[in-house]
């Protein structure tokens, strides 16, 4: 067993990459490189939607302040039944078959602020971009739904409203 084995010590390396060593890197790893520009290009076009969809997506807590700042329009879009085993207080339940931006239950609010409500967030969605074609201003999608709604422990009503 020798005491010493004359390795050379670690040199510390700058951590700084030119560009000769990216364009090295990319060209050994194409697959890896074609998966990273077309999730950069995806994540780009995501957040550019957003910002043209025309509505904006709340949370709970900034429900809650609307509703009570603003007076603001719930509409529940989910089964009558799903609404009947618990919804946000106040809400009104339009079933997304039966919804029509034109309603008469709708039409009165154009100038309110609407927020917009279903099980996940995703079919809220769908009809806030119909209000928004009516002509409705101040439309809202609780984000995450009647779900988000529940994580941030808040309180629901059940039965029929």
């Amino acid at each position: 067993m020798a005491l010493c084995d004359n390795r050379r010590p670690p040199t510390h390396r700058d951590p700084s990459v030119n560009f000769e060593e990216l364009l090295a890197f990319l060209g050994r790893n194409q697959m890896l490189s074609l998966i990273l520009v077309a999730l950069t290009v995806a994540i780009v076009f995501n957040e550019i939607s957003r910002l043209f969809r025309g509505f904006k997506t709340l949370r709970p807590a900034e429900l809650t302040a609307l509703v009570n700042r603003e007076n603001a329009l719930v509409v529940d879009l989910r089964a009558q039944t799903d609404f009947s085993k618990g919804h946000i207080p106040g809400s009104k339940n339009v079933q997304m078959s039966q919804f029509d931006p034109e309603s008469k239950q709708l039409a009165p609010a154009k100038a309110l602020p609407v927020v917009l409500v279903c099980k996940t967030g995703s079919t809220a969605g769908d009809a806030a971009k119909r209000l928004k074609k009516a002509g409705f201003t101040n439309v809202y999608v609780l984000d995450g739904g009647i779900g988000g709604w529940q994580q941030a422990d808040l309180p629901l009503v059940k039965g029929r409203g």
